[in-house]
């Protein structure tokens, strides 16, 4: 491990600056005098628009513009965002329904943007707002995510967005057929809102004669392209930042219809146009996460071996494609379908649904919490059904070390695994021989143990490109990925600083410019450490590689007697011993700037497969319904690590977010297709006293994937929540003839759970 990273707990390079209020955020870098964009959304989940009179808001004080989807198809800007469009179940391909970057004709989801008012103030550009004449003829909402109903898009009969298929289906039918228990499970996955620190903004300017456009989003190039796409420019007539990011969790990675629209705008009035979304705005607008509801039939011979799976999915789209929304649950919610159980015959059916709702796209994990979800959860409740220990059942189907590696029923090879002895680990830091005496003393409240066991499936661009620059006693490194909070730039610099021996204060780490950084991939899939210091460890080598010649040349010695330990360059038969800092002031004073910006950029063939177990321990009040998670334990295999600290940072947050959504968080719409839960009054974000104290621990087996032996770490806390919270709840209303217990576990909810449970005995 000492080669690739001292695997320090290192204090964060960024917190002194947020924590004193030196982020320099979307809205905070605005240029002056910039105006104001704001809104005209739609108060209706379905209708045709019969009328928009903008003149009266063209007239009113302050007001620089008014646009409309005529305007922007007026000035050729192109309409529809892009989306990924699965190909339908028979190989056909489907022509999607175009999702506009303002409403063309139809509204089709409350919140959708009708108009975009400019104004030299906030408060001029609301009130022209409320001076459009605006009339739409309602149409019958298409709310519940089922098949049939209103036809949202004439694209989509029935409004089905596809249907999809992966694996064999025969062989699937005959394990059923043959499988001595057959067990089935219905599992909902409900909606949740993003609800990032930081909503969602933008600003745009004509800057040297370019469109400037900067984005609070999770990487430049993703907009830059898109934003070519839809304006028509090349390359050189744009430039995109990112600055501070206050939360992304893949809700940020995609695109929106207002970034286009403010940089219409800049480009029309020649002045820059800001916009900074509200948060009922933001609830309105934010591509949703989940929402989808699986049926899961596992088949099992006479010895409890799980030989068939197979999962059959209803998906709801919200009322566009958006941008990922249709890989999020077939494609990436099939690279982990089996989990890390040893199964072979194993088949998912999709189909997407839209509805008069808010699309729905990434939300941290992405794909992987959905599956692991619907898998743990069904095989906790195959135990119960079998009468079996739930350790024992996953251990006797658990893939075995001397498999790796191991080629999945979806055709995903995993590298390396050590699951039976990560599970015993967990079993011992969680106590979980001392359960039944602690459930045996509790009297007067239930108790319940959960158990998940977990594989996630590290995804996003596969490629990263790493630049150092030596800056007089200072090395700025350039990277392609972006930080959203994580801590990006501490583990940057300690990783560069770990392989070269720079001080880490004498490294400044450069993002978000596609100006400064050609290509990058931005952030997202937990890719970000791992590519990006591989690429890291391969400009080192770089460096290493040229600053050796150069010293040999200097020395008169051959290359190959120059050596370099991590911290100093070493020659045989001298005591010059410079470090890499120093080496580079040697090269600038002999004229080799050549040496001073060193880059290299690298591809990995197979991305690293983070996991391991959570244990939840929960208490519930039979008076009140209310749960509360009195033990939480993570045991994960991260392979190697650069930072413990960060790592844990990261597992605490993921966790806290996949127990809010089981614990606290649903999206509610009404059947005319109004948010019910729009604000913080009505959307429970989970508070500090409703979440437990973690305990985390890691026991690595290095990646075969990368030469530093990691496996990202970003996404795993909440696709192990989920499963580990609901079979700790069902763990403790089993006795109570509870069989259905479903997510979010708010007290009435429980209660309900309870009281219908009493009522069916």
């Amino acid at each position: 491990m000492e080669k690739f990273g001292k695997s320090q707990s290192t204090v964060r390079l960024e917190d002194q600056r947020f924590l004193t209020g030196g982020g320099r955020y979307v809205d905070d870098i605005t240029p002056e005098g910039a105006l104001f964009a704001y809104f005209l959304r739609s108060a209706v989940a379905h209708g045709d628009i019969a009328e928009l009179e903008l003149d009266d808001a063209r007239d009113m004080p302050g007001v620089a513009l008014v646009v409309a989807a005529d305007d922007l198809v007026a000035a050729g800007v192109k309409m529809g965002l892009k989306g990924v469009q699965l190909p339908h179940v028979d190989g056909s391909k489907r022509k999607g329904p175009l999702r506009p970057l303002l409403a063309q004709s139809r509204v089709r989801h409350v919140g959708e943007a009708i108009a975009m008012i400019v104004a030299e103030t906030m408060d001029q550009a609301r009130d022209a707002a409320e001076v459009i004449g605006l009339e739409i003829d309602d149409l019958p909402p298409h709310v519940a995510p089922v098949i049939g109903g209103e036809a949202i898009h004439p694209e989509a009969p029935q409004n089905e967005a596809f249907e999809w298929h992966k694996g064999d289906c025969a062989a699937v039918d005959a394990a059923i057929a043959a499988a001595a228990h057959v067990i089935r499970v219905n599992v909902p996955d409900n909606r949740i809102i993003c609800n990032a620190m930081e909503p969602r903004g933008c600003y745009a300017e004509i800057a040297d004669g370019r469109l400037h456009v900067a984005v609070n989003g999770q990487g430049v190039w993703v907009p830059k392209a898109d934003l070519m796409y839809h304006f028509g420019l090349g390359k050189d007539e744009l430039r995109v930042t990112n600055s501070d990011v206050g939360g992304g969790f893949g809700m940020k990675a995609m695109r929106y219809p207002e970034t286009f629209c403010v940089a219409h705008a800049a480009r029309t009035l020649g002045r820059p146009v800001r916009w900074m979304s509200e948060r009922t705005e933001a609830m309105l607008t934010d591509n949703a996460g989940r929402d989808l509801v699986t049926e899961a039939t596992l088949a099992f011979d006479a010895d409890h071996k799980l030989i068939g799976y197979h999962v059959d999915t209803i998906a709801n789209m919200g009322a566009y494609n958006s941008q990922f929304a249709q890989g999020i649950q077939t494609d990436l919610f099939a690279k982990v379908l089996m989990g890390v159980y040893d199964v072979q015959a194993a088949t998912m059916s999709v189909r997407g649904v839209f509805t008069n709702t808010t699309p729905v796209d990434a939300y941290r994990g992405a794909g992987r919490p959905e599956a692991i979800f619907v898998l743990e959860r069904a095989m906790d409740q195959a135990a119960r059904e079998l009468g079996v220990d739930t350790l024992e059942l996953r251990r006797k189907n658990f893939i075995a070390p001397d498999q790796f590696p191991y080629t999945t029923a979806t055709d995903v090879t995993y590298d390396v695994g050590e699951f039976s002895a990560l599970l015993d680990a967990a079993v011992e830091a969680a106590d979980m021989p001392g359960y039944a005496a602690r459930r045996a003393a509790d009297t007067d409240k239930l108790r319940g143990l959960g158990l998940c066991y977990y594989i996630e499936s590290i995804l996003g661009a596969p490629s990263e490109t790493t630049r150092v620059v030596f800056e007089d006693d200072h090395a700025a490194i350039y990277v392609g990925t972006q930080s959203n909070g994580q801590g990006h730039e501490t583990v940057y610099t300690q990783f560069l600083s770990d392989q070269t021996g720079i001080p880490m204060d004498h490294i400044r780490v450069v993002q978000g410019d596609s100006d400064l950084i050609p290509t990058g991939g931005g952030t997202g899939g937990s890719r970000s450490v791992t590519v990006q210091n591989t690429a890291t460890l391969a400009a080192v080598d770089v460096t290493i590689t040229g600053f050796s010649a150069f010293l040999a040349e200097v020395e008169g010695v051959a290359v190959e007697d120059v050596q370099f330990d991590d911290e100093r360059f070493r020659i045989a038969g001298s005591n010059l011993t410079p470090t890499m800092v120093e080496v580079a002031d040697m090269a600038r004073d002999a004229g080799r700037s050549d040496l001073l910006d060193q880059s290299a950029s690298i591809t990995l063939d197979n991305r690293s497969f983070p996991n391991g177990a959570h244990v939840a321990e929960v208490l519930i009040d039979p008076d009140t319904g209310v749960v509360e998670i009195v033990k939480y334990t993570v045991v994960d295999d991260f392979g190697n690590l650069i930072n413990p600290m960060l790592v844990e940072g990261q597992v605490h947050g993921g966790v806290v977010q996949g127990l809010g959504q089981a614990l606290t968080e649903r999206v509610v719409y009404d059947e005319d297709g109004q948010l019910l839960t729009a604000t913080f009054m009505d959307y429970a974000m989970p508070r500090a006293d409703d979440m437990p104290m973690i305990d985390f621990s890691t026991r690595g087996t290095p990646s075969r994937y990368n030469p530093m032996g990691m496996k990202g770490c970003g996404e795993a806390g909440t696709v192990g929540a989920l499963a580990a919270i609901t079979n700790a709840v069902t763990d403790a209303l089993w006795d109570m003839g509870v069989r259905d217990a479903h997510m979010p576990f708010t007290p009435h909810r429980v209660w309900q759970m309870m009281q219908d449970a009493r009522a069916g005995s």
